[in-house]
């Protein structure tokens, strides 16, 4: 099945990829030589509409004038995720338990990529899926981080602890500063959802819980925020200077 992907970074990550693009959609007015010749030389069909035609189509008006149909992004199982790690690599994944916002997931995406996460899991039920949204947010690490969809989130904790993964929880509750938390393992960063946090039967599973420090008035993170401050602590203790 096909769907929408928008915006002159998506598309245009896009167009140096692999994935295979049906059509490309210009609103009428739009002008960009690199990505007109991108999209010529991956001799995709283009056509150009009016804008209020892309508006309509997209559901949103934050396109760019610039939209690609392609075969909808492909997610994993958690055996393909393990599968594509390097034996001589220090393995890192994360998982996201209820996350429902799509500009959160994109963010989380765009920096597993910085920091060389291994992939992202996620639940098939209540929780966001890849989309355009996700993509555009992402800025293309959408097509560089694997992500696993699962059925059942604390059962996959329980089949990563099997090849040897340490699960730490995102929790203010009975939680280490997460400046103590210990890297130099096989590790599973585990998120909660942006207003439930880690749900009761996860945190059950995980070994234990990280905290950030909160010295002013706001109690809690954006989840994408938070997520990137412990992977780039793991990658600090990972990677000293």
């Amino acid at each position: 099945m096909a769907q929408y992907m928008y915006g002159k970074n998506v598309v245009r990550q896009l167009l140096k990829g692999d994935r295979k693009i049906y059509e490309i959609l210009l609103a009428e007015g739009f002008k960009d030589k690199e990505l007109e010749s991108l999209a010529l030389k991956k001799q995709a069909v283009i056509r150009t509409v009016p804008k209020r035609k892309l508006d309509q189509l997209l559901k949103t008006t934050y396109h760019q004038g610039i939209a690609a149909s392609v075969e909808e992004y492909k997610t994993y199982t958690l055996e393909e995720l393990l599968a594509a790690i390097p034996d001589s690599k220090q393995p890192l994944l994360v998982m996201l338990d209820g996350l429902e916002d799509p500009q959160n997931l994109g963010a989380i995406l765009r920096t597993c990529d910085c920091v060389g996460a291994d992939g992202v899991i996620i639940g098939k039920n209540r929780s966001v899926q890849l989309n355009a949204t996700v993509a555009k947010t992402s800025t293309g690490a959408i097509d560089t981080v694997k992500v696993a969809s699962v059925t059942n989130l604390a059962r996959s904790i329980q089949a990563l602890k099997e090849k040897g993964f340490w699960v730490v929880g995102a929790d203010m509750e009975k939680a280490i500063d997460y400046r103590d938390m210990q890297c130099d393992v096989p590790l599973l960063l585990v998120i909660g959802s942006e207003g439930f946090g880690i749900s009761s039967l996860v945190k059950k599973n995980c070994d234990y819980m990280v905290a950030l420090p909160m010295t002013g008035s706001v109690t809690s993170l954006n989840a994408s925020v938070a997520c990137g401050i412990l992977l780039y602590e793991i990658y600090s203790k990972r990677h000293p200077r």
